[in-house]
């Protein structure tokens, strides 16, 4: 079935632990490059339409743009962090210069599917956003944070980058078919951020920073648009470079291209 139904649990059981840690350390794909300064990516995940009206508004006014990764398959639905944006509100993100990254089409678990369905959801992602006249994606990410080795193996030879959710900041080394990334959600989202903006910082490391909706009343998934506002302005005020995940990755592999 495509869409939610209701919150997502995670498997807590000891194997899924177990899949979790060992994953990890399966199938790596290590960032050649440390970043020469600090970067940091504001990302949405599943693109619901408050993101891509209030988040996308508070991006450009500052001459900025954003990764948002979707799930065709849910535009228009009804989600728990309020309804999904629609094919039109993802042609004006691209048209403005925000990057529109993928997750699967029916935002299927890749923790617990078979690398074959896997590939055959993302493909199907692929195809729904080539047909709206969105061709250039390039970056992935889990959703739920979720993944098996069988679809991290797989998923690697489509995407340049393949994100998830654990906590850390990307330098020479990082695995990029598991990166790490920041939630700016709950109660204390906003502090959260600003300690990895701090860490990124000192280490002239890239962070990406995600959220779902963004709104005044957000959901324990998203956040109100004066804490995206004020973390913006702290990366801006800090030096960082604020990118896509599409251009931090350009910019990471230039070094690389040009001593070839």
């Amino acid at each position: 079935m495509t869409g939610y139904e209701g919150a997502y649990s995670a498997d807590r059981s000891l194997a899924g632990k177990l899949r979790r840690r060992l994953v990890r350390l399966a199938h790596k794909r290590p960032l050649a490059v440390a970043p020469q300064a600090p970067m940091v990516s504001f990302t949405f995940d599943d693109a619901p339409l408050s993101s891509t009206i209030a988040g996308a508004a508070l991006l450009e006014t500052r001459g900025l743009a954003g990764t948002y990764y979707v799930s065709a398959g849910l535009a228009g639905q009804a989600a728990p962090m309020g309804p999904c944006a629609e094919p039109i509100d993802y042609q004006r993100l691209a048209r403005a210069g925000h990057e529109i990254a993928c997750h699967t089409y029916s935002h299927l678990d890749c923790g617990r599917a078979k690398p074959a369905a896997a590939w055959d959801d993302t493909a199907h992602n692929a195809r729904a956003l080539a047909d709206w006249g969105l061709f250039e994606v390039e970056n992935f990410a889990y959703p739920y944070g979720e993944v098996a080795g069988g679809p991290k193996q797989a998923l690697a030879r489509r995407y340049a980058t393949l994100r998830a959710l654990h906590h850390g900041v990307i330098t020479q080394g990082t695995d990029l078919n598991q990166l790490p990334a920041v939630g700016i959600e709950g109660a204390d989202g906003e502090a959260v951020a600003r300690r990895w903006l701090a860490e990124a910082k000192a280490r002239k490391a890239w962070l990406i920073l995600y959220t779902h909706d963004v709104r005044p009343d957000p959901s324990p998934w998203g956040c109100a648009p004066d804490v995206l506002a004020r973390l913006i302005d702290q990366a801006t005020h800090d030096g960082f470079q604020v990118v896509t995940v599409r251009e931090a990755m350009r910019r990471l592999l230039a070094p690389v291209s040009a001593a070839a």
